[in-house]
């Protein structure tokens, strides 16, 4: 296989991993949109002892959605640093082979997020 169309491969599975993302983050939309209903229709400071236990459930929920947060960050954040490195190297590759510009689509800064990920 040759190296374009291994780096073709790789940005196919990249979007395909970046849809199943999308379609985790629509099913976790709805399941917050289901669960915030059941919490303000069904938790009410009735259902706990005292307001400290109340205040304990709403940390447990909100730790599980950051936690979720947190790793579907570290999950793009990897990603994208992988198209990164394809693209630069793409463009180096273009650059070296007189080929035309930035060879990366006009796509040169778009994950660059400040930081070096040589």
């Amino acid at each position: 296989m040759s190296r374009p169309e291994s780096f073709n491969r790789m940005m196919t599975a990249a979007a395909k991993f970046q849809l199943n993302i999308a379609i985790i983050l629509e099913a976790k939309a709805i399941e917050a949109v289901k669960s915030r209903h059941w919490i303000c229709n069904r938790l009410n400071l009735s259902a706990y002892e005292d307001h400290a236990q109340q205040v304990k459930e709403t940390m447990d929920v909100h730790d599980q959605l950051i936690e979720l947060i947190d790793g579907l960050t570290k999950m793009e954040s990897a990603i994208a640093k992988n198209i990164t490195i394809i693209l630069n190297q793409k463009e180096e590759e273009d650059m070296l082979g007189g080929g035309s510009g930035s060879g990366g689509g006009g796509m040169g800064d778009l994950f660059n997020l400040g930081g070096s990920f040589k």
